[in-house]
């Protein structure tokens, strides 16, 4: 399982989320607290919006709280809408293409959790993804596969039922040809204006995910476990829920993938 962390609001220097609280990204890949594993340290990514539409993108193979290049980054790069994830990976290889966040054109996305048995079917979910994206597909993982069939699906015009189809197909796959537990996602993407978020399973064990807004900041942080440990005005996301950040406003759906 893997650790992330995302904000959206007045610009703050990344490190405000990644390394400063007691309870950061860069300690929770060190020692996580709501997940089986502790340790997150097969890698780490920063996807960032800043002047262009496109996000910004960092990522490497190394634990994170090693890259010097990252503490550096972090503490000088500002942003209204960013995204930050600890890698420990499910069973593909520690390369910077297994590395999130993930991103195609003005889209980032990020995962923690699982789509069961995926080595089973990679081949078949690689062939839903059709020519015109399949340059997209630079690694191995699940997540990122999760990531261009929503696009195909139609993330771009509808991103609650893009990815609620996106899952389904993946589901569908899991239970043909994988093996329980089928589908278990905590979730983060944005577009450069919104902030989205997932929480949910095909079983009762979905990823933890939760959101707080800072008056401090300016800004709503949207997270897999808390990033301090004595705020305790955390809101906890529902299983089976899609959330929408945009300004103050947080919209809350349910998810409902097609079975």
């Amino acid at each position: 399982m893997c650790r992330w962390a995302a904000y959206i609001g007045h610009p703050v220097y990344l490190e405000d989320v990644v390394t400063r609280p007691d309870h950061s990204l860069i300690q929770q890949s060190i020692q996580a607290t709501e997940c089986k594993t502790t340790t997150n340290a097969d890698g780490f990514g920063v996807a960032w919006y800043g002047s262009r539409p496109e996000p910004g993108l960092y990522r490497d193979t190394y634990p994170a709280w090693s890259d010097p290049n990252l503490k550096s980054l972090t503490a000088q790069v500002k942003s209204g809408l960013f995204l930050a994830h600890v890698r420990a990976s499910t069973g593909t290889a520690t390369s910077r293409n297994n590395c999130h966040p993930f991103a195609v054109g003005r889209w980032s996305f990020m995962h923690n959790g699982q789509i069961g048995g995926f080595d089973a079917f990679r081949r078949r979910a690689d062939m839903l993804i059709p020519d015109r994206l399949y340059h997209e597909r630079k690694g191995a993982t699940d997540s990122e596969i999760l990531f261009l069939l929503a696009l195909v699906e139609g993330l771009d015009e509808t991103p609650k039922e893009a990815m609620e189809l996106a899952v389904g197909i993946l589901y569908r796959l899991s239970r043909e040809w994988g093996t329980a537990p089928h589908v278990r996602i905590g979730a983060a993407f944005a577009d450069g204006e919104t902030l989205y978020a997932i929480r949910y399973a095909s079983d009762h064990l979905a990823p933890t995910v939760y959101y707080r807004w800072s008056e401090s900041r300016g800004g709503y942080a949207v997270v897999s476990e808390p990033l301090a440990h004595d705020e305790e005005d955390w809101v906890a996301v529902p299983p089976g829920s899609f959330c929408a950040f945009r300004g103050r406003e947080v919209q809350v759906e349910r998810f409902a993938p097609p079975m």
